[in-house]
């Protein structure tokens, strides 16, 4: 239930979207959290609360002491595979189907804006879908794989060389995918307003994408529990539950 102090900002922000020229969304872990899949900072909930990045997630860890990273990734894994979308992922691509929505742009690996339907995705840090050997550089579905390593607990390794896969997921001290990160600039760009969805917006570079559009002059559409640093230039903020207010917004836009 939303409160109904906030159900003007409601209206307000479905006027921004149904008026928007070239709306974008920017999602994190929050859009997902309702679908059974924790985020990376909350108190005592967060990924991070239990484990020090550098120590599982870098580029590191997963070269030198490739155990750990393994041991960090499966439970993931595991649920990321068994989440469904959510209703705020499926409003997103019902907003895109009407051209109201031009494209999304996720800190996410967990593929949940392609599975809800969603097509045009700029995956600033990856996605599980596949893995790749850093070694001799093969390729692999991730279907090939991940099922077998939830349920064992044995890191995947390549048909061809033998070397442990890596899954295709931007780690610390990886840069970022150049290609998607140009293309989500330029949407960012030509956006006159920007969603942003679920990210408390302190992860970097990928934080920078909302920014970017704030300098070409989008207004800016804030949908996450926890302040970010762009709140005080909002048109709109709503600190509520994603799964019911994307949902309503895009009732009030179609």
């Amino acid at each position: 239930m939303i409160p109904e102090q906030y159900l003007s900002a409601i209206e307000k922000a479905a006027g921004l979207v149904r008026s928007a020229r070239h709306a974008v969304a920017f999602t994190g872990a929050g859009i997902s959290t309702p679908s059974g899949i924790p985020d990376f900072r909350s108190a005592q909930t967060g990924l991070w609360e239990r484990d020090d990045p550098m120590e599982v997630a870098s580029l590191t860890s997963f070269l030198h002491t490739p155990e750990r990273f393994f041991n960090w990734l499966r439970p993931l894994a595991r649920t990321s595979i068994a989440a469904n979308p959510n209703p705020a992922h499926f409003a997103l691509a019902d907003l895109e189907k009407t051209g109201h929505l031009k494209a999304v742009i996720t800190q996410n690996i967990d593929d949940l804006h392609t599975r809800a339907g969603s097509q045009i995705i700029f995956e600033l840090h990856g996605s599980l879908r596949s893995l790749s050997c850093l070694v001799c550089h093969h390729s692999y579905s991730a279907q090939e794989f991940l099922p077998e390593f939830i349920e064992s607990g044995i890191p995947p390794t390549c048909s061809v060389c033998h070397a442990l896969l890596k899954p295709d997921i931007v780690l610390f001290e990886e840069g970022l995918p150049a290609n998607t990160w140009y293309q989500a600039e330029a949407h960012a760009r030509q956006a006159d307003l920007m969603i942003v969805i679920g990210s408390s917006l302190t992860v970097t570079p990928a934080a920078y994408i909302p920014q970017v559009a704030v300098e070409s002059g989008a207004q800016v559409i804030i949908i996450n529990r926890t302040p970010t640093y762009l709140d005080k230039i909002a048109t709109v903020r709503l600190p509520l539950d994603v799964a019911e207010v994307l949902p309503a917004i895009t009732k009030q836009v179609l």
